[in-house]
């Protein structure tokens, strides 16, 4: 059988050789997937928040800005490359429609991810975002391969 790894809101985790990480929930979340198929390194990132407040430093992985910079550390403890890393993103629907200062959170989410890869120099090379639906995220560390599964729609290859 093979190894599922849940990622909840807020958290990261990483798997080495094989295995799946799975995180659902995506709405106006973004998932972020890094993976290195040199050494078939994966990892799976679930933000919440497009910038850090002062009380990030209990959960970086909740906020894209410092989630993301913490992703990319955590990745080369366990040997991944940045220019090796085959990026994915999905999420960042307009759940529900907002006016006022909280706004579209999906679409700052979306910017605020884009932004932190590129500070990172990592290039996406796949996305899934934006509409109005929710998803489900999974990355196979054995083959590099990301689904998007939305229900009432055909399942997405990254």
């Amino acid at each position: 059988m093979r190894t599922e790894i849940k990622i909840g809101i807020g958290d990261m985790k990483v798997l080495r050789q094989e295995g799946i990480l799975i995180t659902y929930a995506l709405g106006s979340c973004i998932g972020v997937t890094l993976y290195d198929p040199m050494i078939k390194l994966g990892g799976l990132l679930h933000i919440m928040l497009p910038q850090a407040t002062d009380q990030a430093g209990a959960s970086p992985f909740k906020f894209a800005d410092t989630g993301v910079r913490e992703m990319v550390r955590k990745m080369a403890v366990f040997g991944g490359s940045k220019n090796r890393y085959i990026c994915k993103i999905a999420g960042g629907a307009q759940m529900f429609k907002m006016t006022g200062p909280i706004g579209n959170i999906g679409e700052r989410n979306i910017l605020s991810v884009k932004k932190a890869l590129s500070d990172e120099q990592i290039r996406i090379q796949g996305e899934d975002i934006g509409k109005n639906y929710a998803r489900t995220m999974l990355l196979d560390v054995g083959t590099g391969e990301v689904k998007i599964r939305t229900m009432g729609r055909q399942e997405i290859i990254l």
